[in-house]
């Protein structure tokens, strides 16, 4: 698998996706401090773990609200059996925390 989550649900929120007019930029597509997680570019792989993303039609909330929603998730599936526990709120704040620029 190579696609990031807005190329696999083909939601247009990605930068300079056809809804970013409407909706904005998901976060996402812009969450850098994600970029590499399970090989994915900004959050495209971790859009379970980030508060605010765009799913099913509409804005979701916090991660802790969206987790029902997410674990029916296809495209969370497909990244759960190829990453194991790797891809979890836990790995994804681990590798958020290590790759955070030295100040």
């Amino acid at each position: 698998m190579t696609k990031n989550c807005w190329e696999f649900k083909k939601c247009g929120r990605e930068v300079d996706g056809v809804k970013v007019r409407e909706l904005g930029v998901c976060p996402a597509a812009s969450a850098t401090e994600a970029d590499g997680f399970c090989d994915g570019k900004n959050g495209g792989r971790g859009c379970a773990f980030i508060d605010g993303t765009f799913c099913g039609g509409v804005i979701q909330g916090s991660k802790k609200h969206k987790e029902k929603d997410c674990f029916k998730c296809d495209f969370f599936k497909e990244l759960k059996k190829e990453y194991g526990v790797e891809y979890s709120v836990f790995g994804f704040g681990r590798y958020v925390k290590n790759n955070r620029p030295q100040k």
